[in-house]
């Protein structure tokens, strides 16, 4: 089995390159017809359906709706997305997703004068086009422009719903407040609720929306997460709580406590299964003698909810080994016992056929230069770097059965005008985690040829990501050297074994001017079919990745 899977891999690599349908075993690959107008970049593959693919696309601050042929990927049309304005205000794009079978973009607007954040949905025509018909989806109450919040947006399992969340800081008022909503397919509201949580007298609280979520079964779920130190007591104050909406019990709240002393909780990945258990992953650190907390990665802790009944079954802290802190840290530091720098952020959370879970955390940091240049047409240089990914499969009783770190080194760099560079909501003390996802702003400049995608298929992980010429067979972190020009980008693989032991798998002939993959542009049409998004300057070209078929 080994030996085929290796055989496998390698076919994947190869038909990168020839971009003719080759099969090798389970694995095939098939890039469509070249786009013709390479001036826009695909950033988002909205989904398929109909015999019709939809696909974002950007020109500057200008976004477009692409339809494809499913049969061969070539274009039908290309429609800018120009939404009406709302009481002489322009609605700004927000996101664009498919819901069963219909296909939406959505804007925002804050009303100055109502003190009210609005969002629209518009229906993408089967042409590309935008139907006239605008639905507003929230209309949420806060403060001023600067406390206005964001949305974000995910989909349900089965791709038939929408889960759509707002959240924003009243620093005045000395609360958070979020609005969460459930869509269908015709953008009807399942369920919806609205909530402000207080933290005043607590100036050193720290407030995180930590994942969010919604069930196979349509139930939603929240993941909060309030840190802060009681300076007399000299202890440090955690609150990790699960919000749950069940589709069974009308919507009503329900709240999970998970309890734990002298930890701290840093970040989370959510993953509710079939089997109505609720799974809760991430990092934590350790906690001082005088109630503050580390920061730094101590390891990764493992919940499970019966969601039935929300009864925590378990709750695991695994430290890091001493292998992979070395690969982390470095050899002298993990004799220190030193703890890993909280850089790294979760990528994906998958489960194992044995009910176990693999959990993928990438480092990733986002540098800001100087700005040159006066007022707000200052350009300011920012640098995306996306290194290496900590790869842990864990029992499913919560124990770690092996982890490892796939090396790799990657970065894109862009120039930008200084204002409106993120779209993280992260105020002061309070944030929303945003996992590994990049600013639809910032896509097509760089950082979409970064990251990596994962495939699990017959009980194997796969890690696909771009990479330099010159690491070829390496494994070794420290002699990786950098991707710094995406441009010249080959494709590589880690093949990982039961014993959490990997394969690197390398291209052995590399076309001059072959197609880069970019694995932040990817959508997953079943368990073994992806769309991909493969480019080289002045050519770009969908594909089809096919598994197991």
């Amino acid at each position: 089995m080994k030996k085929n899977y290796l055989l496998l891999a390698c076919g994947l690599l190869f038909t990168m390159l020839s971009f003719s349908q080759i099969q090798v075993g389970d694995f095939t690959i098939t890039h469509g017809a070249e786009i013709e107008d390479n001036s826009l970049k695909i950033v988002r593959i909205a989904g398929e359906a109909d015999g019709k693919i939809y696909a974002l696309a950007n020109k500057k601050k200008k976004f477009y709706i692409k339809v494809f042929k499913s049969s061969d990927m070539s274009i039908i049309s290309t429609n800018e997305i120009d939404l009406s304005s709302f009481k002489d205000r322009s609605i700004d794009f927000e996101e664009v997703g498919m819901i069963g079978n219909k296909v939406y973009v959505f804007g925002s607007v804050y009303d100055k004068k109502a003190k009210t954040a609005h969002l629209f949905g518009v229906e993408v025509m089967e042409s590309g086009k935008l139907a006239n018909e605008q639905v507003k989806l929230f209309s949420t109450e806060v403060t001023k422009k600067r406390e206005q919040g964001a949305f974000y947006f995910k989909d349900s399992p089965a791709g038939d719903r929408l889960l759509i969340m707002h959240a924003a800081l009243f620093d005045k008022e000395e609360v958070i407040q979020y609005e969460i909503k459930l869509l269908n397919e015709n953008l009807d509201t399942v369920m919806s609720h609205i909530e402000k949580v207080p933290f005043e007298d607590r100036r050193d609280l720290e407030f995180t929306i930590a994942d969010y979520d919604v069930s196979v079964d349509d139930d939603v779920f929240l993941v909060i997460n309030e840190s802060f130190r009681d300076k007399k007591a000299k202890t440090n104050n955690e609150k990790f709580q699960v919000h749950a909406f069940k589709s069974s019990n009308g919507y009503a709240k329900e709240v999970i406590d998970i309890k734990f002393q002298d930890k701290e909780i840093i970040n989370c990945e959510m993953l509710a299964n079939k089997e109505g258990l609720l799974h809760l992953v991430g990092f934590y650190s350790s906690v001082r003698k005088n109630g503050k907390a580390n920061k730094e990665l101590k390891g990764i802790y493992a919940a499970a909810i019966k969601v039935s009944n929300n009864e925590v079954e378990r709750l695991n802290f695994n430290e890091f080994d001493y292998d992979t802190k070395v690969k982390l840290i470095g050899e002298r530091r993990a004799k220190k016992g030193k703890d890993v720098k909280p850089l790294y952020v979760t990528h994906s959370l998958i489960e194992k056929n044995d009910g176990g879970l693999i959990l993928l955390s990438e480092y990733q940091l986002i540098i800001q230069g100087r700005s040159s240049g006066i007022g707000p047409l200052a350009f300011t240089p920012i640098t995306f770097i996306n290194n290496e990914i900590i790869v842990t499969s864990l029992n499913p009783d919560g124990t770690v059965a092996w982890s490892n770190v796939i090396p790799k080194k990657q970065k894109a760099a862009y120039t930008t005008l200084s204002l409106g560079i993120f779209g993280f909501s992260n105020q002061g003390n309070f944030s929303v985690s945003a996992g590994i996802m990049v600013p639809l702003t910032v896509m097509g400049k760089g950082p979409e040829y970064l990251s990596a995608m994962p495939i699990y298929h017959n009980d194997k992980l796969t890690v696909i990501f771009n990479d330099n010429t010159k690491n070829y067979g390496v494994t070794d972190i420290e002699k990786i050297k950098w991707l710094g020009n995406y441009n010249k980008a080959v494709p590589a693989a880690m093949t990982f074994n039961d014993d959490g032991s990997f394969t690197r798998l390398d291209q052995e002939n590399v076309e001059k001017y072959q197609l880069v993959l970019r694995p932040r542009v990817f959508y997953r049409t079943s368990p073994s079919e992806y769309i991909i998004y493969s480019s080289r300057k002045s050519k770009d070209k969908l594909g089809r990745m096919s598994v197991g078929q």
